[in-house]
């Protein structure tokens, strides 16, 4: 595979990647003469449905510099570090209300808007097994065999989302991902890609799981505390868990840090009746707010939501806000996105349909974020911000997050992809407190308020 380096071609690259994207989305075809090029980038094997721009969004392919920023009148300390330099630099949660639920189920409208989705793509397994960063976790055979399974519907999925979005990465960094499989003694296995230390990002996994066996009493518990009554035979609840998982954590303090993750479980109880529920979303954690960035990640996951049912986006954005809170400090991890869980209604297809919307929104919400600030410059206060910012992500992910939670309390589980979205590095001040008028402080009110962004 081709790649590009942007220490030196930075500025090629990203004329190339707009003219091909500017193409793509008249329908014309590009020449092919690059890696970006419309027939073999992993940037265009988006499906023709996805827009890279959001309707009214200025978020473009932009020259580098301080787009979005404050700029006259800001002082900082420390060399700046500039163009290439800057490339290259180094569930529960405990935060509802008191007074709320502690937990809340994805509630799918009774009738969905007609939409027009696009099929999955035709044609056998294998074909399709050859474009992923690995053959899936369960025998290909299998898969054939019952191929119109949901659970093989999903895992299908989960692997192209993975696909898509390493190669897309790959592009950018001009690195390549290590792709390590793993098997569960219990029962299943994964496959984690990790790119580290490399020229834009410190570190990137997307991580694949397809996990099956018998429920933990303790992680019935958790389920059975969401409402979930589950009835097992002799104290046995078999079950079966896949999930793609992301978190990439960028050098540069002006490219966001993002995460997402999309899911499906299903359980066998003890009159053999089984119970299924899907779960995810995708939310972004930035250093310093930028509101067109801000505006072009929300209204992306907005135009997918939208196109199942006009409540999904505020209901499933305010989710986000509340799970994704850090509640001994007071502040949202981020400026949030779309999060839900407990997906079990109208019907599988529909709930289906709903998270393969979201799955395909991944590229298209992030890669025009990352490309716009390749060489934003940066000081070393910026990133030691960064690095403290970095510090509540690890606490977040620590103490609240359940999915982390899930999978320490799961016999068999692989610890390395459990703690794969934790950074290379981090930083913890005491009693660390931005000056009143910073873009520290700025970034810091909309964690403690969250905001509408669309």
């Amino acid at each position: 595979m081709a790649t590009i380096v942007f220490c030196s071609v930075n500025k090629t690259a990203r004329t190339t990647a707009r003219r091909c994207l500017s193409s793509y989305s008249k329908g014309l075809a590009c020449s092919g003469e690059s890696p970006l090029s419309c027939t073999h980038s992993p940037l265009t094997t988006l499906l023709p449905s996805t827009r890279w721009f959001s309707r009214g969004s200025s978020v473009r392919f932009m020259s580098h510099g301080t787009a979005g920023r404050a700029g006259a009148g800001r002082t900082r300390r420390g060399a700046l570090l500039s163009g290439a330099a800057a490339v290259t630099a180094a569930a529960a949660v405990a935060g509802f209300l008191a007074n709320a639920n502690h937990f809340q189920r994805a509630e799918m409208a009774t009738k969905v808007s007609p939409i027009s989705e696009e099929k999955e793509p035709e044609g056998e397994i294998l074909e399709r097994c050859r474009g992923f960063m690995s053959p899936p976790v369960t025998d290909i055979g299998e898969l054939q065999e019952r191929k119109g399974e949901m659970r093989t519907r999903m895992e299908m999925l989960i692997m192209q989302t993975q696909a898509d979005f390493c190669k897309a990465l790959e592009v950018v960094d001009g690195g390549t991902f290590k792709v390590d499989r793993w098997q569960r003694n219990e029962g299943g296995g994964g496959i984690s890609c990790v790119m580290q230390d490399g020229k834009v990002f410190e570190k990137a996994g997307v991580n694949v799981s397809v996990v099956f066996g018998y429920l933990t009493e303790e992680a019935a518990k958790q389920m059975r505390s969401r409402g979930k009554v589950l009835k097992g035979k002799d104290g046995k609840l078999p079950f079966c868990a896949m999930g793609v998982s992301s978190v990439i954590h960028p050098k540069n303090p002006h490219i966001p840090t993002v995460h997402f993750n999309y899911r499906y479980f299903e359980i066998e109880e003890e009159d053999g009746s089984k119970q299924w529920w899907f779960g995810g979303g995708t939310d972004l954690t930035p250093v310093y707010i930028n509101k067109e960035d801000a505006f072009h990640f929300h209204n992306t996951l907005k135009e997918a939501c939208d196109k199942h049912h006009s409540q999904y986006y505020p209901d499933f954005k305010k989710w986000c806000d509340r799970y994704f809170y850090i509640q001994h400090r007071g502040e949202t991890r981020g400026i949030g996105g779309i999060f839900f869980d407990d997906l079990d209604s109208p019907s599988q297809e529909e709930a289906f349909s709903f998270v393969k919307s979201c799955a395909r929104t991944v590229v298209p919400c992030y890669l025009p974020i990352v490309y716009k600030h390749l060489n934003d410059s940066f000081t070393e206060e910026e990133k030691d911000w960064q690095q403290i910012r970095r510090g509540r992500y690890v606490e977040f992910n620590l103490v609240y997050d359940r999915g982390v939670k899930f999978g320490l309390a799961t016999p068999g589980s692989r610890i390395e992809s459990i703690l794969m979205s934790l950074p290379l590095s981090a930083r913890w001040e005491y009693m660390h407190k931005p000056a009143k008028g910073t873009l520290e402080a700025e970034m810091l009110e909309a964690l403690r308020n969250p905001k509408e962004w669309v």
